[in-house]
């Protein structure tokens, strides 16, 4: 008894590590691991695609100086409360708007200088916008309640938009993977007969960005909102593909 219930044990034990194999990112062939090629191509290629941004991050700063830390904070504090409210009652939500930066140092000008001490703070928020026409509007808004600097804007795509955008990308790496290994084959005196793996090797996403704009009202209709530059976001995907080849 207790030695048929051990195999039975040591059976179900197999089958269970017999259906845990495999690679994520990865295809093989489903007929065994001791399915062997006699003639293969490897071939690795890359596709891209791109698409227009549907998402935006801007990154602003509010700065303050001062004879005293304390003070400084104190500006910095004040500066954040009108900042935030300002962005809030345009219609942001609070989670769209968050701390990336805060600091409050001596100046370099005056570290050397016992007879004089100075303070310079700078508080930097990324400000995220899913409608990217906006962005110009927010800078607006940001400036008008004491935003002093317009650091760095970043143009790009959703989580739903960059998965489609890169089935496109991996559509192009594969039609590329398949022309290099019929050119491949036709100088080797094969012929390519199926796709035997297929992995995705590299994969990402390359936002626009830029770090420059026309400001409202700066030769331009008064009643406008400041001009901000966009771009495609592009995606890029490598895959590595085996191909099964036979003599032509």
């Amino acid at each position: 008894m207790n030695r048929r219930l051990t195999a039975l044990i040591g059976i179900a034990a197999l089958v269970a590590l017999a259906g845990c194999s495999g690679f994520a990112g990865t295809a093989t062939p489903t007929d065994g691991d001791e399915a062997q090629l006699e003639r293969s191509i490897d071939v690795t290629a890359t596709g891209e695609a791109t698409s227009a941004p549907d998402r935006a991050t801007l990154r602003v700063a509010v700065t303050a100086t001062g004879d005293d830390a304390a003070a400084v904070r104190d500006e910095l504090a004040a500066d954040e409360e009108a900042l935030r409210t300002a962005l809030t009652d345009w219609g942001l939500g609070d989670d769209a708007i968050r701390t990336e930066r805060y600091d409050v140092r001596e100046s370099y000008e005056t570290r050397e200088d016992p007879n004089r001490t100075r303070y310079e703070g700078v508080h930097q928020y990324a400000i995220e916008l899913d409608d990217v026409d906006a962005v110009g509007e927010v800078i607006d808004v940001a400036i008008d309640a004491g935003a002093d600097q317009v650091q760095r804007i970043e143009f790009g795509l959703s989580e739903e938009t960059e998965r489609e955008v890169r089935e496109e990308a991996i559509a192009q790496a594969m039609s590329n993977a398949d022309d290099d290994a019929a050119a491949l084959a036709n100088a080797s005196g094969l012929e390519v007969s199926g796709v035997y793996e297929v992995s995705t090797t590299q994969s990402g996403s390359r936002p626009y960005v830029t770090e420059s704009y026309d400001a409202a009202g700066d030769g331009g209709d008064a009643g406008a909102s400041t001009a901000v530059e966009t771009g495609d976001v592009s995606v890029r995907v490598s895959v590595n593909v085996v191909y099964e080849a036979v003599q032509a």
